[in-house]
């Protein structure tokens, strides 16, 4: 079903008490507000709950942050500009990029890391493999983390380049690695996730699902969460490396979990969204497009009450974190398996039709966008006024504004 304008509907469970839910928003709001930290924090009307932004200088993990929720505390100008191009010869780029103190970190199909300066995209070092990459690294006190297509796990010196330590898994890796204390986890298509101290790459645990890992580990206080392949949301304590619990959706998943408060959000092959009190261990809703069965790859970004995520259908959809309803949508010409980020009041995605795409938060009006050919899977990332963009014709892209410095 649709509904009268159009948009998608949804399947939930919150259809009681209107009078309380419409006021609730309102309350809750006020008293956020007086409790959120300006520049750092962004509020649920529903829960209360504040989601931690990237630094304004750094977009260290795939997802900006530990809870995943795509959102950077930097800005970008009204109409971006392309600052400048790397381009690889022959070569394709999947994997998102990570930025830490002015380089940009990402590895490419041809198996090879590159190092990029932020403000002129000067080749600072690249490492070659005999593999590929297809996820984005992390860093984290002056240590690059990255998988490779062949199962190993690297973890290398941000300054040169040069080999720390490494570890084998038993497939290919295509998650990127989050933090938790003095540890580094990664998740492998071994159906592993694996816990190293990330100095030594000592083995601290190691905790198997039914089938494989293809999303990233998202990390809240001790607590991870996996959208695995089994058709379950785990939820692992990171102290012990033992399942606390989990919610069963019988969906594929791919997509990397966002979490707020006690509430996660993720999409999955079975063309589904599914938004999910992990504390409860239940399934508040479930959100379709009822004329596009597509799946959902991409991973949400959380604000303002919204979760934006992008489909195999050629939609950027906008939806209601409460309720699981359709608050907008946004065409494309193709695909949209990038993740979206979020920088103030607009969402800036990749999308397979080669273009990037600057939207309005609130309405999904378009405000901008370049066209670049090939494809964008992978995602922005955005730190010091820039976002850095690779597509699959091996461009990456950097834009900004015109004779501002990157920090």
């Amino acid at each position: 079903m649709a509904n009268m304008n159009g948009r998608p509907m949804t399947i939930n469970r919150f259809h009681s008490n209107r009078i309380f839910r419409q006021l609730l928003p309102l309350v809750l709001m006020v008293v956020c507000a007086s409790l959120a930290t300006v520049g750092q924090t962004i509020s649920s009307p529903l829960f209360g709950s504040e989601v931690n932004k990237a630094p304004a200088e750094s977009w260290p993990l795939f997802r900006g942050t530990p809870n995943s929720t795509g959102v950077s505390a930097s800005d970008l100008p009204e109409t971006p500009e392309v600052l400048w191009r790397y381009v690889v010869e022959n070569g394709s780029f999947d994997a998102t990029a990570v930025i830490s103190q002015g380089v940009a970190f990402l590895g490419d199909y041809d198996g090879t890391i590159h190092a990029l300066d932020l403000g002129d995209g000067s080749l600072k070092w690249k490492r070659e493999r005999e593999t590929l990459f297809l996820a984005a690294a992390a860093v984290r006190d002056g240590l690059l983390y990255i998988g490779d297509a062949d199962g190993r796990f690297y973890c290398l010196r941000t300054s040169d380049g040069k080999p720390v330590w490494s570890m084998e898994t038993k497939a290919e890796i295509n998650s990127s690695p989050n933090f938790y204390k003095e540890n580094v986890i990664v998740g492998s298509q071994d159906s592993m996730l694996y816990c190293m101290n990330a100095k030594t790459g000592e083995e601290v645990w190691t905790h198997t699902i039914n089938d494989q890992i293809q999303c990233s580990p998202t990390v809240v206080e001790n607590r991870c969460f996996l959208a695995g392949c089994d058709g379950r949301l785990h939820v692992i304590d990171l102290d012990k490396g033992e399942e606390v619990n989990q919610v069963v959706t019988r969906a594929e998943g791919r997509s990397t979990p966002a979490v707020l408060g006690n509430l996660a959000f993720f999409g999955s092959y079975r063309d589904t969204v599914f938004g999910v009190d992990w504390k409860k261990g239940e399934i508040l809703w479930q959100y379709r497009n009822p004329r596009r069965r597509f799946p959902f790859h991409s991973s949400p970004a959380l604000a303002g009450n919204l979760v934006i995520i992008g489909g195999n259908d050629k939609l950027v959809h906008g939806i209601n974190q409460e309720t699981g309803e359709s608050v907008w949508t946004f065409s494309t010409r193709r695909s949209v398996e990038a993740s979206p980020v979020i920088v103030g009041d607009r969402v800036f995605i990749g999308a397979e039709d080669g273009r990037v795409y600057g939207l309005d938060l609130k309405t999904g009006k378009l405000t901008w966008s370049y066209e670049a050919g090939g494809a964008f899977v992978a995602s922005p990332a955005i730190a010091s006024g820039r976002m850095v963009i690779a597509n699959t014709d091996g461009i990456v892209y950097c834009f900004g504004k015109n004779n501002q410095q990157a920090e």
